[in-house]
């Protein structure tokens, strides 16, 4: 019997996360640096793992977590598929998706399977989605969303073809950073894309995008995204969270601030 059949009356939900890079320094007793932030870059912060130091902890887990929080609960038959498509979105990290992509990908009878799914994994705690911006409610639950895990060590020891995207762990690891303290967190696109802006008491508070490293051939395109997103929502700046770089930029009368993850973190 679920607990939640047991109990009535008033509750209140408390979210509890893996190690924040905060967290995962005072356990080691160290100090901010850019040598700490790359250790937690790459394998997170799951309490177990960082004791041990051993990859099979986080491929365990994400195993107990399909099964025993899932499988088991939900009664679902198709295991395969089912660790199949979490293994695929794992893989995919940071990009769009889906749900009538997904039923053909893994031939599915309705889509209404992976609707289910990925239901099951958020409410695990597994993964996260994350909508394109809309004022309509109805085009929002219709575009495509973009998918994110809890971890990045979960991601890089259960994924073969993740562990080069600087990328994508850099934005995975920004969005977990958000999700602790937000929880309406969405990307906008218009001409260019914004990676992140955050709605609080209606309205959008920030904007942010992430990128592992600023170049010539990217600077452009990372700060027009970001400007489109502070003009659309009124704001006087924004965010590009990098790796290890550090800048302050003026467009017009908004300011773009470029920071390093670990600093910001």
């Amino acid at each position: 019997m679920e607990l939640g059949t047991r109990l009535t009356g008033r509750h209140i939900n408390i979210e509890l996360f893996q190690f924040s890079f905060h967290e995962a320094l005072k356990l080691y007793n160290k100090e901010a640096s850019i040598e700490a932030f790359n250790e937690y870059f790459k394998y997170g912060g799951f309490p177990q793992y960082l004791k041990y130091k051993q990859p099979e902890i986080l491929q365990e887990l994400l195993m107990d977590i399909l099964y025993r929080d899932i499988v088991s609960r939900y009664n679902i038959r198709d295991t395969k598929l089912l660790q199949e498509m979490a293994i695929y979105l794992l893989s995919n990290t940071g990009k769009e998706f889906s749900y009538n992509s997904l039923k053909k990908m893994f031939n599915f009878g309705s889509v209404n399977t992976p609707i289910s799914y990925i239901s099951y994994m958020e409410d695990s705690y597994l993964l996260f989605t994350v909508p394109k911006f809309d004022y309509s409610l109805k085009k929002q639950a219709i575009n495509e969303k973009k998918v994110y895990f809890i971890d990045n060590g979960l991601i890089i020891f259960n994924s073969t073809s993740f562990s080069s995207n600087n990328g994508r762990m850099l934005e995975n690891l920004i969005f977990m950073a958000l999700r602790r303290k937000y929880t309406d967190i969405y990307y906008f696109r218009d001409k260019g894309e914004c990676d992140f802006v955050v709605r609080e008491g209606g309205k959008i508070i920030m904007a942010i995008q992430a990128c592992y490293e600023i170049t010539d051939e990217n600077k452009a395109r990372e700060i027009n995204g970001l400007m489109e997103a502070l003009i659309a929502f009124d704001l006087n700046g924004g965010l590009i969270i990098t790796y290890n770089q550090e800048d302050e930029i003026k467009v017009n009368y908004l300011t773009v601030k470029i920071t390093p993850a670990w600093k910001w973190i």
